[in-house]
């Protein structure tokens, strides 16, 4: 798992998980930031100490082997495992290199060194800034919370609308932030690494030796290039896409705010009563509400203590209400009834809410009443827990013996199979643990081919009228892409242009945006693998061709029954050989031979004795096993037994 996507909605709650995937990316520009240093450290030594030159090349060597980027979401695209691994390829290459005397500075230390001062500087200013308007607006919230509420209407609401103002301010410039951190991330995977790959080129371009090592590499370099530009146009794309969803954000923040179904959250501050004569405290916590089981989580967190998490206290809602001012000189504030504090004994925790809008929100999700609340109807606290058994976990050489090849291979396939949910792994005899780890070693290892064949089964399951349209757009497009040296429309770019039109996500989120680089790698194979989704659109205009003939085989059988064979498929013959209506299970003999025109389709001579024979879904055909084998038969060529 890579960095945390940071999601614009995230901002307005600023909860401490926020806070953590923020300290992440922080973490990560400040190791970028280190390694720029260190790389131009190291580079300077490469030009001044030629005595020591080995030495300080074999360590700027280390520096780029072991440096990794971190990527945002759940996995990594193909170009950005390419320049992972490039970086390592760097290190064996450079060690080959036995001495350097380029002044390397223009062409890798100057364009580093500006990224490190241009982009990762300007995040540690809006990180400052950020920080800044943090301890402004808790402040100024601290401030508003704790005022009289017996003060004039007018000092009320000019008190409100200045902690608005101020609260505006600092969710503005989270927004900001959160766009900066992780535009940042994404930019140094070509700004850092295209300084890398001109020095490399004027290495292998000035060196006597470096000209036999540049021919090998080239089908490196050239590989590079294209995961560079691949990278960048992805960068491109998903920039824009986030900065449209930080403006509709900005236009409208309470629809973004993070609610779901089953629980609400954001901040409350609960008092907490001291033993006379300290009187009682009001400390904020971080609260989850589970709507269903009537649970409240609280955590304490503060953003201005250096963001540490407390412990997480839960209790049980009996009950909830609106606290006057009249009792409390506070605004904002609730009764809660909560029973798992003292065994037998019902608890009143007041909590106070951040604004009105805040109040209402924590009012409608718990329930909350004007008046005396009433007994609520107890819930139920079982939970049902899924338990997993996982067998041979203490066998040697676990995931690294591997099972017999062809067990493997019958194991994957069942797996593919849309009926592998069938399979009982724990009971049969023929999975043992070699087998089993093996197989999903091979299922994991996502070749190119695996992938032509996935996407190839998902689009074999789209409805006849898209699989057509589809057929026609990516036809048209891979002719566009054959064009590519007048139009400079290559495969990629065609899929980050069609990557967000045809898969667009259900929901418009950061971690959405970060996966459209994968939208674009399907949309590329639909392309380049345009031929095999043809066939699918032939097999169709195939089988309307076979519905066609059905109609014509009462005709053809009338005319000439002695000396013409059924056409596949039909109804006509003889009452004799017509199967029955409720066909299921049975068996069928031949009475006319059959070659397949297909792979779903069963060959057989006359004699031949069908098992297990249903009924299929093709009007006029049945399915049955032939020899171990299942597929489709033309019912007018059998009769039912």
């Amino acid at each position: 798992m890579g960095l945390h996507p940071l999601e614009f909605s995230e901002s307005y709650l600023d909860s401490p998980a926020f806070r953590e995937k923020i300290k992440a990316h922080e973490a990560e520009l400040d190791k970028t930031g280190r390694f720029i240093k260190e790389l131009y450290k190291d580079g300077k030594n490469l030009i001044n100490a030629t005595k020591q030159l080995s030495l300080a090349q074999k360590k700027f060597a280390q520096c780029l082997g072991e440096f990794k980027f971190e990527y945002i979401g759940d996995a990594k695209t193909d170009d950005e495992k390419c320049i992972g691994e490039f970086l390592f390829l760097f290190f064996a290459y450079l060690h080959l290199c036995t001495c350097i005397h380029l002044n390397i500075t223009e062409t890798l230390m100057k364009p580093l060194e500006q990224f490190r001062k241009e982009h990762l500087g300007s995040a540690k200013t809006a990180r400052k800034t950020y920080e800044k308007e943090t301890e402004k607006y808790y402040s100024s919230l601290e401030k508003l919370l704790n005022m009289s509420a017996k003060k004039k209407e007018p000092q009320l609401q000019e008190a409100d609308m200045s902690v608005q103002v101020t609260r505006q301010q600092f969710q503005e410039s989270s927004l900001e932030y959160v766009c900066k951190l992780q535009e940042i991330q994404e930019r140094k995977k070509f700004e850092c690494v295209e300084p890398m790959l001109a020095f490399f080129q004027t290495v292998f371009t000035f060196y006597h030796q470096g000209y036999e090592l540049a021919k090998d590499f080239d089908h490196y370099k050239k590989a590079l290039q294209i995961n560079i530009q691949n990278t960048r146009s992805r960068f491109e794309g998903t920039r824009s896409e986030v900065f449209e969803l930080l403006n509709r954000i900005k236009e409208s923040p309470q629809e973004y705010r993070q609610t779901s179904p089953i629980s609400s959250e954001g901040y409350l501050y609960v008092q907490e009563k001291r033993p006379p004569p300290f009187g009682s405290s009001w400390v904020k916590r971080y609260c989850t509400f589970v709507k269903e089981q009537k649970i409240l989580h609280m955590k304490t967190f503060d953003q201005r203590s250096g963001g540490k998490l407390g412990e997480t206290e839960s209790v049980t809602i009996k009950s909830c209400v609106r606290k006057t001012t009249d009792t409390l000189d506070r605004r904002f504030c609730l009764d809660i009834e909560i029973t798992d504090r003292y065994v037998g004994h019902v608890t009143v925790l007041t909590v106070q809410a951040l604004s009105e809008d805040d109040h209402r929100f924590w009012m409608h999700a718990m329930g909350g009443k004007e008046s005396v609340c009433q007994s609520l109807t107890p819930y139920l606290n079982s939970i049902t827990k899924h338990v997993f058994i996982f067998t041979g976990i203490n066998d040697q050489g676990l995931y690294r013996v591997v099972g017999v090849s062809s067990k493997v291979q019958k194991l994957l396939k069942l797996m593919i199979d849309e009926k592998s949910s069938e399979i009982d792994l724990a009971t049969s005899e023929d999975w043992d643990v070699k087998t089993i780890t093996s197989a999903l070693k091979l299922y994991l290892s996502a070749t190119p081919e695996s992938r032509v064949q996935a996407i190839h089964c998902l689009v074999h399951k789209m409805p006849e009228r898209n699989r057509l349209v589809l057929s026609l757009v990516t036809k048209h497009l891979a002719n566009v892409a054959a064009n590519s040296k007048q139009n400079l429309m290559t495969v990629a770019n065609l899929g980050v242009v069609f990557g967000p039109t045809l898969m667009r996500p259900q929901e418009e989120t950061v971690a959405a945006i970060m996966d459209l680089k994968f939208q674009n790698i399907v949309v590329e194979i639909l392309i380049e693998q345009h031929e095999k989704v043809r066939l699918l659109i032939n097999t169709l205009w195939h089988l309307l061709f076979r519905r066609i003939c059905t109609a014509t085989a009462s005709w053809m059988n009338s005319a000439s029954p002695a000396s013409i064979t059924p056409v596949k498929p039909g109804s006509a013959g003889t009452e004799k050989n017509k199967p029955e209506e409720n066909v299921t299970h049975k068996k069928a003999k031949a009475v006319y031979p059959c070659e397949a025109e297909h792979d779903s389709e069963l060959s057989f001579q006359v004699g031949a004795i069908f098992h297990d024979v249903t009924i299929s879904r093709e009007p006029g055909w049945l399915e049955g096993v032939l020899e171990g084998k299942r597929g489709l038969i033309p019912e007018n060529y059998v009769e039912i037994l």
